[in-house]
């Protein structure tokens, strides 16, 4: 892989019905309907609004047989009415499930983590290597008649890992790690390629956006290995809604989509489905305006390791850098010095003027050129300055420079400057390879010094701006880069809070620093048993001052323990109108009625002592 030069992942062609994926087929665009697949009618009208949106694919879950025979009729009534989009029936548990299925749709996701496996039950069990193949054989007695169907039909199979339902078995051997979600994938790869069935995609998700960025890049690598190229289908499980949500979405998609990794995606939402489609539409959009950029000569550091990164050690400068959480930089080129103290950068650059009324819990930094050595502001140098750099005094300073910047000479003024904090910036088409470029660079040469990353952006509309700067920032923090983050919007369309309200949400989503309640809620779908977007509303409006909690809120309990694994709390429905409630993995409470269950759940907050009252 270049990690510098953006270049789609060659997959294999697969055929869903008349929409192909993979090969030269354009990134697909999907989504699942929220509706109780029995109800045909009601299928076959959301159905229609998530095509109509521009959806390329509908997804419908299928508990039991009756939901998959009756995918046969919303099948013929979406065609009676002249939509042709292939339908993808959602199967966990019953493999009898996933071969009826198979003669209705154009393509039936499975599981492998419960396809044959009990279904998780996070105990500790121990498998001798004897027990171990014969589980093996297991899947293969129940996974190639279901091959056999598929083939005679023209389905498509997706397998689609969750990092919330690897079995027992898999947790034995692997633990709850990256490399158990690949396995348990290419064990079911194997049979597909020993029994010749290429008509295969995958997905390999979970909530926490770290673990699925770096199982899909380690799922790529083994299938490399291996002599396979099936499609990937991307997307963040239980991102949630709003802003939230698409920040989530963009950061972890937005990562591997930079890397040319994906053939289809979905964004998941805790809205109407079809909401999903123009987000996700978007976000296609953005990256693939970096196709056939101009040549960037990057240079890989030979300690750098792509599918198991560490944070590039640093010394810190002030709080930046280090063993320090990423630091937020903000720019006020207009005085205006407003801040929302729930995101309240750590610096504010001013550009060519030190405001007077500075407040001694940020820090301000000006142009070198205008620095007088104020207390608590710190002069900025651009790459030009570094004579002027070299003979000022200051304790801390920062270095505005692109890749082309860091010349011999600019690496030896840095090397006799460790109090210098690099702001990388970029004007090229794929900003990413450019900033990568310089993390590499530092990395071979041994500099130490901090690299905050200047996203410049022009937008007019919020949603815009969040989902391009978490696409731009997603791989960078990721790869372990990312000691902070300067985001500029020129638009004053978008209140400068608001974009620095995206900057912590940014470092939030990627698990690097935490300043706001984290709810990981499903999407949604035919098997959630209450409401949801109207629960999560309740739930946020009694929590949403309690920085630093996670809350999981699930439909159901298919992935619900497992994708809210490391929430504090969870919420998870358990029969229709019924919630039960965890405290981290273990069920404290069940079948609550739902008219009672968000007050049970802040009672329970309170009684483990992680409850304050709003101020």
């Amino acid at each position: 892989m270049d990690y510098f030069n953006y270049s789609r992942r060659k997959a294999n062609e697969v055929y869903v019905g008349a929409t192909p994926m993979g090969g030269a087929n354009p990134i697909r665009i999907q989504s699942m309907t929220n509706t109780v697949t029995m109800d045909t009618e009601a299928c076959i009208e959301q159905a229609k609004r998530i095509i109509d949106a521009g959806g390329e694919y509908v997804r419908l879950t299928t508990q039991g047989v009756r939901e998959a025979e009756n995918m046969k009729d919303i099948n013929i009534g979406l065609r009676s009415q002249g939509y042709n989009t292939p339908l993808v029936a959602d199967v966990h548990f019953n493999p009898k499930v996933a071969e009826v299925a198979a003669l209705y749709v154009e393509k039936v996701r499975i599981n492998p983590g419960n396809y044959v496996d009990a279904a998780r039950t996070f105990k500790k069990l121990e498998y001798t290597d004897e027990e171990y193949a014969q589980e093996i054989q297991k899947i293969r007695d129940r996974f190639i008649p279901f091959l056999n169907i598929c083939k005679e039909n023209h389905t498509a199979i997706r397998l689609g890992v969750n990092h919330g339902s690897l079995s027992d078995r898999i947790m034995s051997r692997y633990g709850d790690t990256p490399a158990g979600m690949v396995e348990s994938c290419m064990e079911f790869l194997r049979i597909c390629v020993e029994q010749k069935f290429s008509n295969v995609v995958i997905s390999i998700k979970a909530s926490n956006t770290v673990v699925m960025v770096k199982t899909v890049r380690l799922l790529s690598e083994e299938m490399e290995k291996e002599g396979m190229a099936f499609p990937l289908h991307l997307g963040v499980t239980e991102a949630g809604d709003g802003e939230d949500g698409r920040i989530k979405s963009a950061l972890g998609i937005g990562a591997l989509l930079a890397d040319g990794l994906g053939d289809t995606i979905r964004v998941s939402l805790t809205e109407a489905p079809e909401a999903e489609i123009p987000v996700a539409r978007k976000l296609v959009d953005y990256i693939l305006q970096r196709e056939n950029h101009p040549y960037i000569p990057g240079a890989e550091a030979p300690e750098f390791n792509y599918t198991n990164p560490e944070r590039r050690q640093t010394e810190a400068v002030g709080n930046i850098g280090g063993n320090h959480v990423p630091v937020v930089i903000t720019a006020r080129l207009d005085n205006n010095l407003e801040v929302n103290e729930q995101f309240k950068p750590d610096y504010i650059y001013c550009g060519q003027q030190l405001p007077e009324n500075r407040r001694s819990d940020i820090g301000y930094i000006v142009d070198a050129n205008v620095w007088n050595g104020n207390e608590g502001s710190y002069p900025a140098f651009n790459y030009q300055q570094l004579i002027e750099l070299h003979h000022c005094n200051a304790k801390m300073k920062f270095l505005f420079t692109p890749y082309m910047g860091l010349n011999e000479e600019a690496m030896a003024c840095l090397r006799m400057h460790p109090e210098v904090v690099i702001i990388a910036q970029s004007n090229h088409p794929n900003r990413l390879g450019e900033f990568r470029g310089i993390a590499h660079q530092l990395m071979t040469q041994g500099m130490k010094n901090p690299l905050v990353f200047f996203q410049f952006y022009q937008e007019k509309n919020t949603e815009d701006l969040q989902l391009k700067s978490a696409a731009d920032m997603g791989a960078l923090i990721f790869d372990g880069f990312c000691d902070g983050i300067l985001l500029f919007n020129h638009d004053k369309a978008i209140a400068d809070t608001k974009v620095d309200e995206t900057a912590f949400g940014i470092l939030q989503a990627g698990r690097v620093r935490t300043s706001k309640t984290e709810y990981i809620s499903c999407p949604g779908c035919g098997r959630t048993l209450y409401d949801l977007e109207a629960t999560i509303a309740r739930i946020k409006a009694a929590t949403a001052h309690l920085k630093g909690l996670k809350i999981g809120i699930m439909g159901c309990i298919v992935n619900g323990p497992g994708e809210m694994a490391d929430a504090d709390y969870g919420y998870v429905g358990a029969g229709r109108g019924k919630i039960s409630l965890y405290k981290q993995k273990v069920c404290v409470e069940k079948n609550i009625p739902e008219d009672q269950a968000v007050e049970k759940l802040i009672e329970l907050i309170k009684e483990n002592g992680d409850y304050i009252e709003k101020v």
